[in-house]
Parts: structure tokens; C-alpha cells; sequence
């Protein structure tokens, strides 16, 4: 169950203090990463999902990047409006909630890192290490 969060020392679940917005912008991703797992298993492409989200919710792409990014909070009306055409109660995308697990993209991610780890040298290990220290996540 979520906790209701009006003021920035709500908890999220990664145990960091985050802000209404923040929670806002993350429950709303988590909403995309369930519709685009959906789709994939249905058979869709990846390609085009972002396009299809942003229509399902009834934005444009352009706000649909915008929100996902955080370069454009997610307001009340924007909020409502998403959680209308995802089915959610007025105020779930405001209520912080402990993460769902791994999701099949990130086990297969995580077993592929595994076994790269595994199948190289020291020297192999550094370098995955490395590079992963240095990926631009943004």
C-alpha cells in the first residue's frame, strides 16, 4: 500500500527523501514500463512504443519525453489524466510504493552481465567494471 506524500520528506522506496514530483515522475514510468512489457510480449516491436504510450495517456511524444525526462514535472491535471486512461484511483501516481521486484528485462540484463563477469579474466572484469562505472545513465 502507498503512503500518501503532500511535502519532501515522504520516503521513497530506494531510501532516498524524494519529492511529491519525483514520486509523481516514477510511478508514471513504472505505469510505461508495464504497457511496453505488455506490448513486447504481445509481440509488438520496441519501436514505437514511447508514440503509442504518449497516445493511449493522450499527450503528445513530445510531453510524453518531457515528463519521463523530468525536464517537465508532472502536474495535477497531467497526473489525473494519466491515471483516467490507465484505470487508477484519483492520487495513485502521489502515493510512494516499494519497487515491484526485478522485471524480466532487468533479470535478463543482470544474467547477461553475470555471465559476461564470469566468462572473462581479472582484467576483462576491471574493464565491464569500468565501463559500467562510466555509462552515461542520463
Amino acid at each position: 500500500m502507498g503512503v500518501k506524500c503532500f511535502n519532501n520528506t515522504a520516503r521513497h522506496p530506494s531510501n532516498h527523501v524524494s519529492s511529491p514530483a519525483t514520486i509523481r515522475r516514477l510511478n508514471a514510468l513504472a505505469l510505461f514500463q508495464t504497457f511496453a512489457e505488455e506490448r513486447i510480449t504481445a509481440g509488438d516491436p520496441p519501436k514505437g512504443l514511447e508514440a503509442a504510450w504518449a497516445a493511449r495517456i493522450g499527450v503528445s511524444g513530445a510531453t510524453w519525453s518531457m515528463a519521463k525526462s523530468g525536464a517537465r514535472p508532472l502536474g495535477d491535471k497531467l497526473a489525473r489524466q494519466i491515471e483516467h486512461h490507465c484505470g487508477k484511483d484519483a492520487g495513485w501516481l502521489d502515493e510512494a510504493r516499494e519497487p515491484a521486484g526485478l522485471t524480466p528485462a532487468e533479470q535478463q540484463f543482470l544474467a547477461l552481465a553475470l555471465k559476461t563477469y564470469r566468462g572473462t579474466n581479472s582484467d576483462g572484469r576491471k574493464q565491464l567494471r569500468q565501463w559500467l562505472k562510466g555509462f552515461n545513465t542520463a
